[in-house]
């Protein structure tokens, strides 16, 4: 069943542009311009793109904050910004940049407003709250201050504050950015269970694309309003003919390797690096060079997404 909704979606804006000393001249900007998708119940989507790609517009209107110019829009079944409260109960956001907890006040005193406002029943806000501590190692923090807290520590605060009221919806705005490798880690780990293990549907805003390729299963990449890639990440890779790299370390220094199905892309010493399509598997080379030149290691290295991600948008630059 499809929780999230969009068909032909635009959203524009007008702004005036100075045109002379005194002159300003209206003009339209197209940050979302006829948007179709869906999100099943359940998927975890990534949905990455430039700076002013409409990323961002995109989540206002999902969340109700934005009302849509043209075209229908639906989240669990209501209108987002017709029915904002009802919406409210079945959604959950975290920005990167923005908090939702009371600064003053310890997390704690935090989570228990939240409990009031969304009206969660005892038993599942204890159920919630626990898993959410346990999981996201909140025990010792509860008592602090979110002013007090660090970044990494505020923003494990704000998921489960996210999470307190069982959204079916969650809406992530570069969850990850400024936190260090263990606070990533902890976020990242937190994520998957709550998508794995109670099936919430998560969206997903970043510019840290190590986050995509371990959450998500379905990318979609958006540029000038408009959707220019939709499908998982080895039909990302496919869509911007990535390649996958054989690192072969010979017995000595030798001829750059011939074999069918690669190329060498650099040459040092004993040590040989070969690029071959990433959607191809890479037995049928490394068979290849093992029967015809003298093989001491190997190892094969996975494209880098935002090299991929980088072409494309060029391409459709260009284009």
């Amino acid at each position: 069943m499809a929780l999230i909704e969009l068909d032909d979606v635009r959203r524009t804006f007008t702004v005036r542009a100075k045109t002379g000393r005194l002159r300003r001249e209206k003009r339209e900007v197209r940050a979302v311009d006829g948007l179709t998708f869906t999100v099943e119940a359940g998927e975890c989507v990534g949905y990455i793109g430039p700076n002013g790609a409409g990323k961002s517009t995109t989540i206002k209107m999902l969340t109700g904050i934005l009302v849509p110019t043209a075209g229908r829009l639906r989240v669990a079944g209501v209108d987002p910004a017709r029915e904002r409260v009802a919406l409210a109960r079945r959604i959950g956001v975290v920005f990167g940049q923005r908090t939702t907890l009371w600064w003053d006040l310890p997390l704690r005193d935090s989570y228990e407003l939240a409990r009031r406002l969304y009206r969660i029943p005892d038993h599942r806000y204890r159920a919630n709250l626990d898993r959410c501590v346990e999981l996201l190692d909140l025990g010792a923090l509860l008592d602090t201050p979110v002013r007090q807290l660090s970044l990494g520590q505020r923003m494990r605060g704000d998921l489960a504050a996210a999470l307190l009221h069982d959204p079916r919806v969650l809406y992530l705005d570069e969850p990850t950015i400024g936190l260090d490798v263990v606070s990533k880690a902890k976020v990242r780990d937190f994520l998957r269970e709550v998508n794995r293990d109670l099936g919430t549907t998560v969206l997903l805003t970043t510019h840290d694309l190590t986050d995509i390729e371990q959450l998500c299963d379905r990318v979609m990449v958006i540029d000038h309003g408009r959707v220019v890639h939709d499908g998982g990440l080895e039909a990302l890779h496919a869509a911007g003919d990535s390649e996958r790299t054989l690192v072969v370390d010979l017995a000595g220094s030798h001829p750059p390797i011939e074999v069918p199905g690669a190329r060498v892309v650099r040459v040092e010493g004993p040590r040989q690096w070969l690029a071959f399509p990433a959607q191809e598997s890479a037995a049928p080379v490394v068979a290849a060079v093992a029967a015809r030149y003298p093989l001491v290691d190997l190892s094969v290295r996975e494209p880098a997404i935002e090299d991929v991600i980088a072409r494309m948008y060029a391409e459709v630059a260009i284009g």
